[in-house]
């Protein structure tokens, strides 16, 4: 099936005999080359066991590449005007299940339907099946996008998205960077990342600002069952860098504030050998992860 040129006139076009319009507050930024929606496509190289989660369903560009490659597709849009849409143009596609309304519950949780939906899919696919999250990401629900879904159980074996060219920034850097923070260790520490392209504004209708970036996570099963208690890192790595321009103890102490005295937050430094003048933004992804575990073993203790 030919599919007409996806230009900005075109899509304004088919919006427009629509009744829409882009609208600001979802983050709307269509991506307008085809070419690109089909690298994010390609890039996560899709099997037929494959059940994968788009958050931004839009016109169905990408969702329509998805549904001819993964064995299912559950894309979900915000926006009721988009998904009707959307419905129209994906008809007739049996492995694609549209949801409108938002993906995110709050900040911290996703909306309590995605994972079990997920899991029904996988469960109907069998043994082989993967759960991959392939998505245009509107900017600013990205950071919580992603970051939920590395809690969720199954937590996707890959992500390839667009996001910020700022935060694919952040989640690849490296220690004694400016980028270097909570998000790079968090998410460095389950997955293998790579930026994979950047998208300069003018791919996008509207335009945004900013440049984007396509960037490929891979789950790395054997770096999150070294975690013992996932929430637990996720919250400290957060709290050590809640005021990263601090010396690392004084970072510690404000984080176990109530939970570890100061002699024993000494302690626990002292058995790892950072000294007194040590960030935590110069220390290393393991570094961390000992820190941490130390911390939580001194918690449990002193409990």
């Amino acid at each position: 099936m030919n599919q007409p040129r996806q230009t900005a006139s075109y899509l304004s076009k088919r919006l427009t005999e629509a009744g829409l319009r882009p609208v600001s507050k979802y983050g709307q930024n269509f991506l307008i080359d085809l070419n690109l929606v089909d690298l994010i496509a390609n890039s996560a190289e899709l099997r037929k066991t494959d059940v994968v989660l788009e958050i931004g369903t839009g016109v169905g560009s990408l969702t329509s590449r998805l549904s001819d490659a993964a064995g299912a597709v559950l894309s979900v849009e915000i926006d009721k005007n988009l998904h009707q849409l959307a419905s129209e143009e994906l008809a007739g596609r049996p492995n694609v299940k549209l949801l409108q309304g938002d993906a995110l519950r709050n900040k911290n949780s996703l909306r309590a339907d995605l994972i079990e939906l997920i899991t029904e899919a996988m469960q109907r696919i069998g043994s082989e099946a993967r759960f991959l999250l392939v998505a245009n990401l509107p900017y600013n629900v990205a950071t919580p996008i992603i970051s939920n879904l590395l809690h969720q159980s199954p937590a996707p074996d890959v992500m390839v998205v667009t996001i910020q060219k700022e935060l694919a920034e952040r989640i690849v850097a490296e220690p004694g960077t400016k980028d270097y923070g909570a998000l790079s260790i968090w998410i460095q520490s389950l997955c293998r990342a790579e930026i994979v392209r950047i998208l300069g504004p003018k791919v996008f209708w509207p335009r945004p600002k900013v440049d984007s970036a396509v960037i490929r996570l891979d789950l790395e099963p054997q770096r999150r069952d070294a975690i013992a208690d996932l929430d637990y890192f996720h919250q400290t790595v957060r709290a050590l860098f809640f005021h990263r321009r601090k010396f690392l103890r004084s970072n510690v102490i404000s984080a176990m504030k109530n939970r570890l005295s100061k002699p024993q937050v000494d302690e626990v430094l002292q058995s790892l050998g950072h000294g007194e003048t040590v960030r935590a933004e110069e220390l290393s992804v393991q570094q961390i992860q000992q820190l941490v575990e130390a911390l939580r073993i001194a918690e449990a203790n002193a409990g």
